[in-house]
């Protein structure tokens, strides 16, 4: 604008000098007679003068404002084109989400886009202007690597720049980006600025990462997976597009082998006959469908799976794969066969040892009898030689256990044999009641000292006789095994605990050794102590009782201090 001024100036002088060069020349081709015609010619050389010089200002002036125009007009379709470029700009970032960033290398001055407020939640006032702010901001695990990358493509040892690093959010976390720029140069080749846009791929990461773990997992996993396509004909079976190695492994097929064949191929024609119509349907509805079938390995060789097939829908909700999982199960099925012959087995064995246990008390029950009524006889007779009396007290005795041993078989026959027995409302008070006058003579006996706390409104719905036979056993094993040191003591407790009803049976007898007989103290014919008239039945009875009750028994006892057998009942109201 100076310059045009200057020029303008100039041309007016020049201009002005050259009207005033040919005003003295025509003056003085004139001569004047008097004093007024000079003046009038000055008059009218100043007046030409003025006039000549505005017109050609006015000329000057009109065509510089031409020009001006021409330029104006350019300036604003510059304008109007930078304002649609930046609009464009803007809206191609917020479209992409990308963040934009424009490095001036040499001063170190960095402008940012509002991306790094949208995407990274920076506010306005905490964006620095340095490339410092942006370093400080990746990772420390990525930072070296990317900084290598950057500055040896600043340095223009790389022909271009792009790299993928975790850059901080305003709130502490991270987020996966992708950054790639272009340097700009000056007339000697120097790089001066650097431009470039950061794209967020978070998302893109995680998914991939999810899928890299899906992937391992499939590949990994002990069973045989198969993808198949989506049915796009009237085929029954699609047709296979993936194996994972497992498959391999199971069938004997190679991926080539069954890649773009069905999975009839491998699938045993006899035993999936009768599926086939079910699945069949499930295909057609794109339906789950689970079966177990008999198929075939390369080899030929038999083997049973658990066969499952998925439907995959895509993005758009349409069917586009399908999902088999194949699980071995031969030693399944073939445990399945051993367990259902030992049933088998077990069973008879059952009802033969029932059997037999019928015959031997009913065989041994009436000898039995004849037995006991000779010794009753024979009670009536007087016997003068002491051995042999001495012989046929210990005969009698020995009678005696027998027939209490037959009975107790009796009892455990005829609780095995009927699980569902007969139930009564019973007052646990009377039971006890009945027990004590079972037991009068042996209290009476041996005078221990009992303590006994029942609540009074404890009601169960059990069998009584059972009942009253848990107790007359371990009352007569507290008496059994009581200690030679010190008084019998015998504590019994019943109460109601939310529904279930809660008996604690205590002595302070000899105890048993749980380390050594923990595991076997319910057992049939286990014997704790020798006692000759253990029979090794009575807690065995005692557990099948209650057990044939819905109830349960525990015990805890110390050797030398005591027994403390604790039962529990479900309430059922």
């Amino acid at each position: 604008m100076k310059n045009k001024s200057n020029k303008i100036t100039l041309l007016f002088v020049f201009f002005s000098i050259l009207l005033a060069v040919i005003s003295y020349g025509l003056s003085n081709n004139f001569h004047f007679t008097s004093q007024s015609q000079f003046l009038k010619y000055g008059f009218i050389k100043d007046l030409g003068f003025i006039v000549c010089s505005g017109l050609f200002f006015k000329f000057i002036l009109s065509r510089n404002d031409i020009r001006n125009n021409k330029i104006f007009e350019k300036m604003k379709t510059n304008n109007d084109e930078i304002r649609e470029s930046n609009e464009r700009y803007d809206i191609v970032a917020k479209a992409t989400s990308d963040t934009i960033w424009d490095w001036k290398i040499q001063e170190d001055d960095f402008i940012w886009n509002k991306g790094i407020q949208g995407v990274f939640g920076y506010k306005k006032e905490d964006v620095g202007k340095t490339s410092k702010w942006w370093f400080d901001r990746i990772h420390p695990e990525d930072s070296i690597k990317m900084a290598m990358k950057l500055y040896s493509f600043i340095e223009q040892k790389t022909e271009k720049w792009q790299d993928e690093y975790r850059f901080k959010c305003a709130d502490g976390t991270y987020k996966y980006v992708f950054d790639r720029g272009f340097l700009v140069k000056d007339e000697e080749g120097n790089a001066i600025r650097m431009i470039g846009a950061i794209q967020d791929v978070t998302k893109q990461k995680e998914e991939e990462q999810r899928l890299k773990l899906l992937e391992t997992v499939i590949t990994q996993t002990k069973d045989a997976v198969i993808i198949t396509e989506s049915e796009k004909s009237n085929r029954t079976i699609p047709k296979i597009v993936f194996v994972n190695p497992a498959f391999t492994e199971m069938t004997g097929y190679k991926p080539t082998d069954v890649i773009g064949k069905t999975p009839a191929i491998f699938m045993g024609k006899k035993s999936v006959k009768h599926e086939m119509e079910s699945l069949a349907k499930a295909l057609r509805g794109k339906e789950e469908f689970k079966f177990e079938t008999l198929n075939h390995k390369k080899d030929g060789e038999e083997y049973w799976v658990n066969f499952s097939m998925i439907p995959i829908t895509n993005q758009e909700g349409d069917h586009s794969h399908w999902i088999s999982i194949q699980r071995d199960i031969t030693e399944e099925k073939k445990q399945e066969k051993e367990k259902e012959q030992l049933i088998r087995e077990l069973t008879q064995n059952n009802k033969d040892l029932k059997q037999f246990s019928y015959i031997t008390s009913h065989n041994l029950r009436a000898p039995l009898s004849n037995l006991t009524g000779l010794l009753n006889l024979m009670e009536e007779i007087p016997i003068e030689n002491a051995e042999l009396k001495e012989i046929i007290n210990g005969f009698s005795t020995s009678t005696h256990l027998l027939n209490e041993t037959i009975n107790d078989l009796v009892k455990v026959v005829i609780i095995k044999d009927n699980p569902s027995i007969q139930k009564e409302e019973v007052l646990i008070k009377d039971v006890f009641e009945n027990v004590f006058n079972q037991l009068s003579f042996l209290i009476s006996l041996h005078k221990p000292i009992l303590k006994i706390e029942l609540e009074k409104v404890t009601i169960l719905n059990i069998n009584k006789a059972y009942l009253e036979s848990i107790l007359l056993n371990l009352f007569t094993n507290a008496v059994k095994y009581r200690s030679p040191k010190r008084t019998l003591r015998i504590f019994v407790s019943s109460k109601e605990v939310g529904d279930e009803i809660v008996l604690v049976f205590k002595d302070n007898g000899i105890g048993i050794d749980l380390e050594r007989n923990g595991d076997k103290i319910f057992g049939l014919y286990q014997r704790f102590h020798n006692y000759p008239d253990s029979k090794g039945l009575g807690l065995y009875l005692v557990k099948s009782q209650v057990e044939s009750m819905g109830g349960s028994i525990q015990v805890e006892s110390e050797v030398d201090k005591g027994t403390t057998f604790t039962i529990t009942f479900k309430q059922i109201r």
